[in-house]
């Protein structure tokens, strides 16, 4: 853990260094949202129009999921050598190629190519997730999940925004002589591209290296630690496990109901502008309140906060669970609430993670976890596509709520944590 001695070096510095990160951040979450989520809420059904067939729509969506769960070690690593700036770049760099493989897969109707974009399209989704945890590198252990949440909140801008730009980017793509649905992969293309300029270029100094100059002060140099470290702190520590088991649950059942939630509507015969609405409704749910949440987490705790997640989640797989296909209002609360509920347990859960782990082993750590919570999401997208296909989007929302559990379990196991937050480096 850091130590006490951390929060007395270049104090004013530190602060006004911390101001400046969540200030780029904000930016490029912005950005990176809008270039994700415009094209979540086409690609099933890019997919199954591609394909012909409503399981296989559901592996585009899992083949993201799969891809962001391998960028999200893949950028740990250069993140843990190199500095956040130069893995945040390289997530946003990766994601735009994914999402011009998209565009391709569309054109020439090959469903691989989808696959492998989407896989690519995956390294934003990491991207966001990890400048979460940048957020938190020179932040104090009484503002730390607010200074996080500030930076989660940030990808409302663009993710509330991009859903509604399915139907205008479907034009732009129709007078440049592509498919449809192949539009807001355009413009994801475009802006991802940006958000990556801009962490290149203003994301100094770097947040994590200057947090592991300020530690390292006055101590005498330590041998670089073990890589697998991370891995093992996972299994072993209660703080992190809880953590990931939480960010694991909640994230399953999210991506589990929203992937088949636009086919859902789609079958019942939904218009794009529609189903980009009630994406747009759910992104609001995930991003928007995040702030609150995140004061919350610090003044009654993450264990608290967890459970209050969980309660929200089982409410929303009950609200959406009994709405009728096609446009449906009850389709939009139950997905503002699914949003809402995994911003509750993904918030507190980060923050739990990124005080109980060491700083000199913190990136693989967060790296592992981003790994096996996206891992766990792919399973449940490619199983919600079955679990529709067989018994329907009712029985969907019932398998996902079996695994709201995990949630719960995880505020157990992370009350045994014995140290609640790690002092500060930038007091």
């Amino acid at each position: 853990m850091s130590t006490a001695a951390e929060g007395s070096v270049r104090g004013p510095e530190v602060r006004a260094a911390q101001r400046h990160t969540v200030g780029v951040l904000v930016a490029s979450q912005a950005l990176g949202g809008l270039g994700l989520t415009i094209g979540i809420a086409v690609a099933a059904v890019l997919a199954e129009e591609v394909s012909g067939s409503e399981a296989l729509a559901g592996l585009v969506q899992t083949a993201q999921v799969l891809g962001a769960a391998v960028a999200a070690l893949l950028l740990a690593r250069v993140m843990g050598s190199r500095g956040r700036r130069p893995g945040l770049a390289l997530g946003y760099v990766l994601g735009a190629a994914g999402a011009a493989v998209l565009v391709l897969g569309g054109a020439v109707e090959s469903f691989w190519l989808l696959l492998v974009g989407a896989v690519l399209l995956g390294a934003v989704t990491a991207t966001n997730l990890q400048s979460r945890y940048a957020a938190a590198d020179l932040a104090t252990p009484e503002t730390r999940a607010r200074d996080l949440s500030v930076v989660v909140w940030a990808t409302t801008v663009g993710a509330v925004l991009g859903p509604n730009l399915v139907g205008p980017a479907g034009r732009l793509a129709d007078r440049l002589g592509l498919p449809e649905l192949t539009g807001p992969f355009l413009v994801s293309v475009v802006v991802v591209l940006v958000a990556a300029l801009v962490l290149a270029l203003l994301l100094r100094p770097d947040p994590l290296l200057l947090a592991r100059e300020v530690a390292a002060a006055g101590q005498p140099a330590a041998p670089p630690p073990p890589r697998a470290r991370g891995v093992v702190l996972l299994r072993s520590h209660p703080g992190i496990s809880g953590s990931v088991l939480a960010m694991s649950a909640a994230h399953a059942v999210m991506v589990a109901v929203m992937v088949m939630t636009p086919l859902h509507m789609h079958h019942g015969g939904a218009e794009l502008e529609v189903i980009g609405l009630v994406v747009s409704i759910h992104v609001l749910g995930m991003y928007f309140f995040s702030p609150l949440v995140g004061l919350l987490a610090d003044r009654a705790g993450r264990a608290v906060v967890l459970v209050v997640g969980a309660g929200v989640l089982w409410v929303s797989l009950a609200v959406s669970g009994s709405s009728p296909a096609g446009a449906s209002t009850q389709i939009g609360v139950g997905l503002f609430l699914l949003g809402l509920g995994w911003s509750f347990c993904t918030v507190a859960a980060a923050a739990l993670l990124t005080e109980s782990a060491p700083l000199e082993v913190r990136t693989d750590a967060q790296g592992a976890a981003d790994l096996v919570m996206n891992v766990a999401a792919a399973a449940a997208g490619l199983l919600g596509g079955l679990v529709v296909e067989w018994w329907g989007f009712v029985a969907l929302n019932g398998f996902a709520a079996v695994l709201v559990a995990g949630v719960v379990l995880a505020a157990v196991v992370a009350r045994r944590e014995p140290t609640a937050g790690a002092p500060s480096v930038s007091a």
